[in-house]
C-alpha cells in the first residue's frame, strides 16, 4: 500500500480544502492573494525565472543558508 505523505500539520483534507479553494478563485483573485502573501514578508522578493533555471537557483539558495 502507497501511503501519502503530508508535512507537520497537514493531511489529505486540508490538502483537499486547499484545492478547492485555489480552484475557485478568478484570475484577479489568486493575484490578489499572491500580492498580498509578498507584503506579509519583508526583505524578499518573488521572481517568474525560466524552469531551466531552477537547478542552479536552488543551489544557490542551498549555499546561502548554509553560509
Amino acid at each position: 500500500m502507497n501511503q501519502s505523505r503530508f508535512p507537520k500539520g497537514w493531511d489529505e483534507e486540508r490538502v483537499r480544502k486547499l484545492i478547492e479553494h485555489e480552484e475557485s478563485l478568478t484570475e484577479d483573485q489568486q493575484a490578489a492573494e499572491d500580492d498580498a502573501a509578498v507584503e506579509e514578508h519583508d526583505g524578499q522578493t518573488m521572481i517568474t525565472v525560466p524552469d531551466a533555471l531552477l537547478p542552479e537557483i536552488r543551489q544557490l539558495l542551498a549555499n546561502y543558508k548554509s553560509a
